[in-house]
């Protein structure tokens, strides 16, 4: 076998050279990480020290999180430089590279490569069962750190230390960027944890010394005006892989393409993933984050917006006189009843000085609801502990959505009626794609759900919609005053025969509020 591989740039050729125990590499789409991981894992094959058979002995797994992606983007760049002239490929699960051929200096390669995709329990199982000398874990941003962390269990027991053992084991990675709050993010140190991770949580993504991460150069760069609005797109010098695409390939890529994409598959920086259609779309992060946090005003009513469930979320907001509204807190748990919520609530509340503020809890009207297990609500149990709080006038969610719709777009003495604290990084991802309706396909027909997806970006969103009700913003949707009609309320106003179901609606929302 001969190869004729060079690295596509300097960062690509430092990750190959890392011997660090846990490497990344991070990069926008077409950078060459993939088949720098590729070589990556051969070059481990042919660098292992032979056992007294002359034979060089490894053995693989390469990791994807869906089987679909497996088959048709991972297998594929690995057959592109690796085919059947060095091992048959076998295309029954667990799909398999048997690998073997000769070196100059009398030694031979055998190699088992394995291909796993991590969509069903049983291939984690699987996982958890491999002798392996390595790992490559392919688009990592789709792997949870569980995985990951099963992965370095597993390398370093190929061949056994009787035939040798490895002369190199670990776990290497490459991905697209992630947002801000996913593992990679905060491991690399290129992004703080979020304050409603508990110091537990925190301390299970410190970054151990023998794990390397790597960031390749955006492929473009943002052009701005001088008030900072992007006005277009460059090409960077520093981009790698430049001789193996085209000169007008990301030209053309970005056509079309909301400035997420851009930001997450072009410009290599941390975004939260767009990949239906926002709730949101108005929502701008350069026109309506502030450029440092937000305090709470003095004198002003906060109002907390709560949604329950075992994944709770409060979001604190202030209404000004002028109208205008302040996002400045997020607090997001994590597996915890409504008992254990109201006293992070409380911790949150005397950690940050606010104690002297007078607040206003307004909370999910489902939580007025006993469960099975239990006759207190979640209310009840809030009460209880100190924070007296009160359902949203509605629960509907076309009205919840145009309560915060009505917000974004509206504006007071020239200025966004909307201002989110950048440290709400979570909900600020939510309004910039996170916080979406699912695509879905009928007949060969593209659509979208009517309801938002139920993610780790609805349960904030959901406590904002609680707290502008609780504002008063319902009363602006039931007037039309600054509030825009979302697509599902176009759709269904549009219908002649839902006209009379929307007037009943609006007779609804009166009677609620």
């Amino acid at each position: 076998m001969k190869l004729d591989y060079k690295p596509p740039g300097p960062v690509a050729k430092a990750f190959m050279k890392d011997r660090s125990f846990v490497r990344g590499i991070r990069g926008p789409v077409g950078s060459g990480k993939s088949v720098a991981s590729c070589m990556e894992l051969m070059r481990i094959a042919v660098n292992q020290q032979p056992n007294a058979n002359n034979v060089r002995r490894t053995r693989f797994a390469v990791i994807r999180n869906t089987n679909p992606q497996l088959k048709t983007t991972t297998i594929k760049t690995w057959r592109d430089w690796f085919s059947d002239d060095i091992g048959k490929f076998v295309w029954s699960p667990p799909y398999t590279h048997h690998v073997s051929f000769a070196l100059g200096d009398g030694t031979t390669v055998e190699s088992e490569v394995i291909f796993l995709a991590l969509d069903k329990q049983e291939d984690v199982k699987k996982l958890l069962s491999l002798e392996l000398t390595a790992v490559w874990i392919n688009e990592a941003r789709e792997i949870p750190k569980s995985i990951v962390d099963a992965c370095t269990m597993r390398v370093g027991r190929f061949p056994s230390m009787r035939d040798g053992g490895p002369s190199w084991f670990g776990v290497i990675m490459d991905t697209n960027s992630p947002d801000e709050t996913h593992w990679w993010a905060i491991m690399s140190g290129e992004a703080p944890a979020p304050e409603y991770m508990s110091n537990e949580e925190k301390m299970l993504l410190v970054k151990p010394d023998d794990w390397t991460f790597f960031s390749q150069p955006g492929a473009m760069k943002e052009v701005k005006d001088k008030d900072g609005n992007i006005t277009g797109y460059e090409k960077n010098p520093k981009a790698e892989n430049q001789g193996n695409i085209q000169q007008d390939y990301y030209d053309k890529i970005i056509l079309g393409k909301a400035p997420s994409w851009v930001k997450v598959y072009v410009l290599n920086e941390y975004q939260a993933l767009l990949d239906g259609k926002p709730v949101y779309p108005s929502f701008r992060k350069e026109t309506h984050v502030a450029k440092s946090p937000i305090e709470p005003k003095v004198g002003t009513e906060v109002i907390v917006g709560i949604d329950f469930g075992r994944t709770p979320s409060a979001i604190f907001t202030q209404q000004l006189h002028s109208g205008k509204w302040t996002v400045f807190h997020e607090v997001i748990g994590q597996d915890m009843g409504a008992g254990r919520f109201a006293e992070v609530l409380k911790r949150e509340i005397s950690k940050n000085n606010w104690d002297g503020l007078e607040f206003k809890f307004v909370g999910d009207p489902a939580g007025n609801q006993m469960a099975q297990t239990s006759e207190q609500t979640p209310f009840m149990i809030l009460r209880a502990a100190g924070i007296n709080a009160h359902p949203a006038p509605s629960n509907d969610r076309v009205m919840r959505v145009e309560a915060v719709e009505g917000v974004i777009n509206r504006m007071v003495d020239g200025y966004p009626s909307l201002t989110v604290s950048p440290t709400c990084t979570v909900l600020i991802g939510g309004f910039e794609g996170g916080y979406q309706y699912k695509r879905q396909y009928h007949m060969g027909k593209e659509s979208y759900e009517e309801v938002p997806s139920k993610n780790r970006f609805s349960h904030p969103h959901d406590a904002l919609q609680y707290a502008f009700l609780g504002g008063g913003e319902g009363r602006r949707v039931i007037s039309g005053v600054g509030s825009r009609p979302t697509p599902a309320t176009v759709e269904r106003v549009g219908n002649p025969f839902q006209r009379q179901k929307a007037r009943n609606r609006r007779s609804r929302y009166a009677r609620a509020l």
